[in-house]
């Protein structure tokens, strides 16, 4: 039987600590902005704090939580699902006169760090909204790491089972080291925050500027204070900073936890953090070539702007300094491509995952060697552990139902006036958490206001797969969840 006080009782206690975090845009509208903000967001504290609690209170149990599987897969799904409806409230409430749905849209891309948005001109959005959206994505970021490094594994998503025995308790329960793993990943997280925050001051930021940019840079989120993203600023030392914690955002946080420990090496050696900056490599060179050679681009300007594409479009960030979609289909599609593999496992990236790649490749290596010598034994090997064949299946099932996902996605999308590629390259901005598209009418330089309140939902659905590895999602659909 599924605890569902329990299950309750943690999605209670979420919504307060939303409501606990508008306290934060309150504040700055009200005190340093002096602005009339301030009132959207007291409604929304008020109606989001008060049922967060009603629901804290009726299931509260005089035991200890313990989540087990099912719990922990139907907790995930209602975090990310129940949480942007509370949180459109100051979006829908402002002054911006979006509908609820447009509100919507927004607090799910915040939350699920993808960066796409409706608001057409940011200019008109007071100094709460644009604060409230970067604190969305970097408490949607946070989420994201925890749940990929203590949650996905005891579920065994998408091969991270491999994980389990160094990052998970191995009984079917699930908390035992939360504590632990959670104090030390948001002490990383909160760190580098702070970090980029002061170097982006430093680099000529505005502080308010500053503090929404570096929230959203290190979760790989996106969401910028000015319509044309970082191109406004026109600042080299800003995009360079950028870059780096967008990087930092896109790597293993508990390899970060390593060196932490004196572990100098371990960001180093790891298989997937070498495979992951190979790929970045080779794709800059392409694009620098591809700029330099065909555009005409000058050499430092060429390298400059591939390499902050590159970055930004793998690790999901979705910032832009410049309209990539005039560069021509080429680049265009190796971008696309980029947004497809993301980043690493155990980090705010999205896409399909470096890691899951690496699994795939090694099995793929392990049959065709095996169809050559028939009679010959060959494991799949990675990182010096055998891949199981649970593994294997689980990374094959996810990025099947990923691929599948997309292609479904992009086929609704047509029903709603976009084009075959507009639709595919939406698809998977949404799916890969990554924001912009490739195309002019989804890619980086405009918003999403234009499109049809059907295909908002559709995206706002591919979003949220996107970001709960899909297979948490899915499962609650099996009647076998459900039954005791």
């Amino acid at each position: 039987m599924i605890a569902f006080r329990s299950v309750l009782y943690l999605v209670g206690m979420l919504l307060n600590a939303m409501a606990v975090a508008m306290v934060i845009p309150i504040g700055v509208e009200l005190f340093i902005y002096k602005t009339r903000g301030w009132e959207e967001f007291s409604f929304s504290f008020f109606l989001t704090g008060a049922l967060g609690s009603l629901l804290a209170m009726a299931n509260r149990s005089p035991g200890r939580i313990e989540l087990k599987v099912r719990e922990a897969f139907l907790m995930t799904a209602l975090c990310w699902i129940i949480t942007p409806l509370f949180a459109a409230l100051p979006i829908y409430w402002s002054d911006l006169n979006l509908s609820y749905l447009d509100s919507w849209f927004e607090a799910v891309s915040a939350i699920t760090t993808t960066g796409s948005t409706v608001i057409s001109n940011l200019d008109k959005a007071s100094k709460g909204v644009l604060l409230w959206r970067s604190i969305l994505q970097w408490l949607g970021g946070t989420g994201i790491i925890l749940m990929a490094l203590i949650i996905l594994p005891t579920l065994r998503i998408g091969g991270m089972q491999l994980f389990r025995s160094e990052f998970s308790d191995k009984s079917e329960k699930i908390l035992p080291r939360v504590t632990q793993i959670s104090s030390a990943i948001t002490s990383i997280y909160v760190f580098f925050t702070v970090a980029c925050f002061f170097a982006l001051f430093v680099a000529g930021m505005q502080p308010f500027d500053a503090v929404c940019h570096a929230m959203t840079t290190v979760s790989t989120g996106g969401l910028s204070t000015k319509n044309t993203s970082l191109a406004f600023y026109d600042s080299l030392s800003i995009e360079i900073i950028t870059i780096f914690f967008m990087l930092m955002g896109s790597l293993t946080f508990v390899l970060f936890i390593r060196l932490w420990h004196g572990n100098a090496s371990a960001l180093f050696k790891d298989a997937q953090v070498r495979v992951y900056f190979g790929i970045l490599f080779w794709f800059i060179v392409i694009v620098f070539f591809w700029t330099w050679s065909f555009l005409g681009m000058s050499a430092p300007k060429a390298l400059r702007e591939s390499i902050f594409s590159v970055v930004s479009m793998s690790t999901s960030a979705g910032f832009t300094t410049i309209d990539y979609t005039l560069w021509g289909s080429f680049p265009c599609v190796l971008l696309l491509l980029l947004s497809i593999v993301g980043g690493c496992t155990g980090s705010t990236a999205g896409g399909v995952k470096v890691f899951r790649l690496q699994v795939l490749v090694k099995v793929t290596q392990s049959h065709l060697r095996q169809l050559r010598r028939p009679h010959g034994v060959y494991i799949p090997i990675y990182q010096g552990q055998k891949i199981p064949e649970s593994v294997a299946s689980s990374v094959l099932t996810f990025t099947t139902l990923y691929f599948f996902t997309a292609f479904c996605l992009t086929s609704l999308l047509t029903l709603f006036d976009l084009g075959m590629m507009d639709a595919f390259s939406a698809s998977i901005a949404a799916l890969s958490n990554t924001g912009p598209g490739v195309t002019k009418a989804v890619g980086p330089m405009g918003s999403l206001s234009f499109l049809d309140g059907g295909a908002k939902l559709l995206l706002m659905a591919g979003m949220t797969l996107g970001r709960l590895e899909l297979l948490t999602i899915f499962v609650l659909l099996m009647p076998s969840f459900w039954r005791s």
